[in-house]
């Protein structure tokens, strides 16, 4: 097994750069373009806080849908899990991260798991605040203890396109709201949403989100911030559904809870180990990031990270 090492970590990302070509970027995120297409990075922090990165570690994306992990944690500590899930499901989903059809199942007319879009917008109608401002305020400064990173801020020309192109994300919320499963502020609950895909992250501040649930909801100065029930929750959806209808692949192939966005951005959590945290643009027809994603499974096959790489031999 190979030693971690920065060393390590750059021959990782030029043996994980060539599947940049068989994705696209998402142009419909500002500054976005073809010249990004190439970009790789990655990120690692150990549980006590030794840092790795390689490549394009510095690059800011938009959280795009990672945010989703920190709305949810959010949501557990406002209302608890019983009640978050009466408006969510939690299986997995195999149609794409913004599809509407499993809205009119004759089964459940809630979205599947909180890591679609559906299911994000309903769970950022349950984050608690007077207002939106003061919702996504309580949002950004939960993000910043966790990263330590006071410069955090959504980007306002990621946060306009993402009203201007939210026709999708729109008729989700309003479907939900006519059979009574989104019953808040429709309009509120979308802007929140926005917002919170709206905020500029690099790898380490994805690995920072990534180790603080590694680490069981602790904070850099060691303040315990969730949980460990609300924990469970969030890491198991994450295993299940965090890599779009992708995630059953991520589940045997990498072996720990990822969430991937389409701005290309990747997280990885190790229990107990160390956070991951990668960018990389070029992303496949399922969203996620295909250098990213070929990365996170050499890292997890090479350092053995897979959580179900360990047997259980006592007694034998």
């Amino acid at each position: 097994m190979p030693e971690l090492s920065t060393q390590y970590l750059n021959e990782a990302i030029e043996d994980s750069k060539p599947f940049a070509s068989q994705g696209s970027v998402n142009a419909a995120i500002p500054t976005f373009d073809d010249t990004m297409k190439d970009l790789l990075g990655v990120t690692i922090i150990t549980k006590d806080f030794e840092i790795y990165s390689a490549g394009d570690y510095k690059q800011n994306v938009p959280m795009q849908s990672t945010s989703k992990i920190i709305g949810l944690m959010l949501a557990l500590q406002d209302f608890g899990k019983d009640r978050v899930f009466q408006t969510v499901g939690m299986e997995p989903m195999g149609d794409f991260f913004n599809s509407i059809s499993s809205l009119e199942s004759p089964d459940t007319n809630k979205p599947f798991n909180p890591m679609i879009n559906a299911g994000a917008i309903s769970v950022a109608s349950l984050i608690k605040g007077q207002s939106v401002d003061k919702r996504f305020e309580r949002y950004l400064t939960f993000l910043k203890d966790i990263t330590e990173n006071d410069d955090l801020e959504m980007d306002e020309s990621v946060y306009q396109s993402e009203i201007a192109n939210g026709a999708r994300n729109r008729s989700l919320a309003y479907f939900m709201q006519s059979t009574g499963t989104l019953v808040t502020d429709v309009e509120e609950a979308l802007d929140l949403y926005f917002r919170m895909n709206s905020i500029m992250m690099c790898c380490n501040d994805f690995a920072r989100v990534g180790l603080f649930l590694a680490r069981g909801g602790i904070d850099p100065d060691g303040n315990k911030l969730i949980p460990d029930h609300h924990l469970r929750t969030v890491k198991a959806i994450m295993l299940t559904s965090g890599m779009y209808n992708a995630s059953g692949h991520f589940a045997v192939e990498v072996g720990f809870p990822c969430k991937s966005g389409v701005s290309g951005s990747v997280i990885g959590s190790v229990p107990g180990k160390m956070g991951i945290g990668v960018v990389g643009p070029a992303i496949d027809s399922k969203g996620n990031s295909t250098a990213g994603g070929a990365l996170i499974k050499k890292l997890s096959k090479d350092l053995e990270l897979n959580m179900f790489g360990i047997e259980n031999t006592a007694g034998e």
